[in-house]
């Protein structure tokens, strides 16, 4: 199994893949993307502006159908438009540089969309804010349709995803269906913690993460003593260093191992591996409000599982893409093999035998969604069947 690849280069063809995954129309995606391929010969960072205005015309002509929709008062059709049109929007929006010409405009429609798609289509969803050192960080709750107590995971972003991809990914959604409730959320560093609160992103992922526990235990319909925890991509740093220091999660896992993110960083510096988004090096100083080069090391220098992992005493699943082109496989082993006090970890390398080679699925995340979804409901006591 292949990641699609349009264009040239790695950059593009993975938010193309992104979009896909996240429930984007092929027929809709090739429209986009056949006026973009002689753009993206010029590399990964020129003609992003030019890729934000094709998926931002995409966007903008389902909002239109969607309100024709309304118009003759259907709402469910107008519903899908409208978070297709949230997916379209938020992968034109990631790919510019920090400071970009159209980028709020284009992220607050996207949010809107997403709010009123969800909302016609009846989605199980509810947008949440809570408290967080002065400011708001924001998630999304997912309810599985179950009587009573049940248990509920946590899901945070990597470095440049946002909550809206995490639900539309489909995870939640398997989750609900095993018997338990999703809490997609938007952290310091990512989607509207970084671009409306000015958050930036921490190494102590248990900062954040034991506000949102907080938040949980007031809830009525979670169990407290079954809460999971999981991340995608930097997620594979966030969810570990999280579980590791706050003992309220009862299971964890990592959806691509980032063990050590800050040497993935040197070497990044001499172009070892690909990037996730264009003009990579201003992306990761906003995401960690450093003011330079020098600055962004020191801030993400404790962006590093060793040494943190012995604290984990809880179930533990570490995935990660046998051809992943970010984040070496080796990251994977290192994780698994400090997890020296979970009592039951595991290790699943994904193959080309099923897919989900490539880095967190980005090929196929059908099997990733699943096979954690499947996780979580043995060791919190949902339901695979």
């Amino acid at each position: 199994m292949a990641l699609f690849q349009p264009f040239p280069n790695y950059v593009w063809n993975l938010s193309v893949a992104i979009a896909l995954e996240n429930g984007g129309r092929i027929g809709e995606i090739v429209d986009m993307i056949e006026p973009l391929k002689a753009k993206a010969e010029a590399g990964e960072d020129a003609g992003t502006a030019d890729f934000m205005a094709e998926w931002v015309k995409m966007g903008d002509k389902l909002i239109a159908l969607a309100e024709e929709d309304l118009a003759q008062g259907r709402g469910f059709s107008a519903g899908e438009k409208l978070k297709r049109a949230c997916i379209y929007l938020l992968t034109g929006e990631r790919m510019q540089a920090h400071g970009s010409e159209g980028r709020e405009a284009t992220y607050a429609k996207a949010l809107d969309s997403f709010q009123r798609g969800t909302a016609f289509a009846k989605d199980p969803v509810e947008r949440v804010e809570i408290p967080y050192e002065g400011k708001t960080i924001v998630g999304l709750f997912h309810r599985a349709p179950v009587d009573g107590p049940a248990p509920t995971v946590v899901y945070c972003n990597g470095l440049d995803s946002m909550k809206e991809m995490l639900w539309l990914g489909g995870f939640a959604q398997a989750l609900a269906k095993r018997g338990v409730h999703t809490l997609c959320v938007d952290q310091p560093g990512t989607g509207e913690a970084l671009r409306l609160q000015g958050l930036p992103a921490t190494p102590y992922s248990e900062r954040w993460a034991s506000k949102w526990v907080d938040w949980l235990e007031q809830q009525p319909e979670v169990d407290n003593s079954r809460l999971g925890m999981t991340g995608i991509s930097l997620g594979g740093h966030f969810a570990p260093r999280a579980v590791a220091y706050e003992p309220r999660f009862a299971s964890g896992a990592a959806w691509g191992a980032n063990h050590n993110w800050r040497e993935v960083q040197d070497k990044r510096m001499v172009r070892e591996g690909e990037n996730p988004v264009p003009h990579y090096w201003g992306h990761v100083y906003w995401v960690f409000g450093a003011e330079d080069h020098e600055d962004f090391l020191a801030k993400s220098d404790d962006m590093n599982l060793n040494g943190h992992l012995d604290r984990i005493t809880v179930p533990f699943l570490v995935t990660h893409g046998a051809e992943d082109r970010q984040i070496s496989v080796d990251y994977a082993h290192q994780t698994y093999d400090q997890l020296v006090n979970s009592p039951k970890r595991e290790l699943k390398i994904f193959t080309s035998r099923e897919g989900g080679v490539e880095h967190v699925g980005a090929d196929n995340m059908s099997f990733g969604n699943d096979f954690i979804a499947d996780w979580f409901a043995e060791t919190l006591g949902g339901h695979t069947a």
